[in-house]
């Protein structure tokens, strides 16, 4: 930290210049910020999760760019820092990007941040460090907050290995099939759910995925945070009594260990089996408990056997 202290307090300051802010009451003043794109993170909820590196940056720079000046002015305004704020969001981004790319021609210093969290994670950043980057202009990271991590943490489910898939599709059959696709990845998924989609999603989740351990994450790090974790079955069973408001994050647990052992022979020898005794239904079940395959694709296995099953056994004939 290389912030200079002013004064114990504010009020005991001269009126402070653009490059100073204010923590628990001190006044601090950070220093002219190197030139380049800076990648700040900021908090997810909590204002105090906001790192000294992230505040002496955000008080150095010439520019902060980011989606919504009303967000960003509330983290501003709670440390005492007067920067320039400029939009810069997925409506206006390929507008914005000359401009910021002309001004570090110039020799200014620009932070990035998104509305909450770290710059690039399910923002239009990306494109502006590639721009950046190819013209030569320097790309500092500043790490601090994230919601994926945050919620990975939390959700007591294996951290070794995960995917993060952003936002599922709005309509149910693209959702469907993204999900399914998913359910091969032999990772702890992690993705973002709005609240008026939730209900709708965990219930696709539970038909794909029921076996699976899962976490439901909602307002992290906020004074309303709330985490529910148990089998996805159970959790969209409970869904209709879930608290829509907030931003949701959802961890799905990786599929069993043995689900990648079983062959789609094995497989297939299972379900010929069970359907000889059981219902489609009950051998589905039966399958997906052992094989730890998305319950979709064996359903629609199973009824392929089942017509086979059937037409082998002559039933079809007149």
């Amino acid at each position: 930290m290389r912030a200079t202290p002013l004064s114990s307090s504010p009020a005991d300051a001269a009126a402070p210049s653009a490059r100073t802010f204010t923590v628990s009451g001190h006044l601090l003043m950070a220093p002219k910020a190197v030139p380049g794109l800076h990648l700040v993170a900021t908090p997810i909820g909590n204002l105090g999760d906001i790192t000294l590196r992230a505040l002496e940056t955000l008080a150095g720079v010439d520019i902060i760019a980011c989606e919504d000046t009303r967000i960003t002015r509330r983290l501003t305004e709670r440390y005492g820092i007067s920067g320039t704020l400029k939009q810069y969001h997925e409506h206006n981004a390929e507008q914005a990007r000359p401009k910021i790319l002309e001004k570090l021609a110039q020799g200014a210093s620009i932070a990035l941040v998104s509305d909450a969290g770290t710059p690039l994670i399910s923002d239009p950043g990306f494109k502006l460090v590639r721009e950046v980057t190819a013209a030569g202009f320097g790309v500092i990271s500043l790490p601090g907050p994230s919601s994926v991590l945050a919620a990975l943490a939390v959700s007591a489910l294996p951290t070794d290995r995960f995917f993060f898939e952003g936002f599922l599709p709005s309509r149910q059959m693209a959702r469907r099939s993204r999900l399914t696709e998913l359910a091969a990845i032999d990772a702890t998924l992690v993705m973002f759910e709005s609240g008026n989609r939730v209900q709708d999603t965990l219930a696709d989740l539970a038909d794909i995925m029921g076996n699976r351990d899962a976490a439901i994450c909602r307002e992290l790090t906020k004074m309303h945070e709330e985490v529910n974790r148990g089998a996805i079955a159970d959790l969209a069973k409970e869904a209709d009594g879930l608290e829509t408001r907030g931003e949701f994050v959802l961890v799905i647990g990786p599929p069993a260990a043995d689900a990648q052992a079983m062959t789609e022979g094995d497989l297939d020898a299972l379900l010929r089996s069970s359907l000889q005794r059981d219902s489609v239904k009950d051998a589905v079940a039966h399958a997906v408990e052992l094989s730890g395959r998305p319950r979709r694709a064996v359903y629609a296995r199973a009824l392929e056997l089942a017509k086979e099953i059937h037409r082998d056994s002559g039933d079809g004939e007149d």
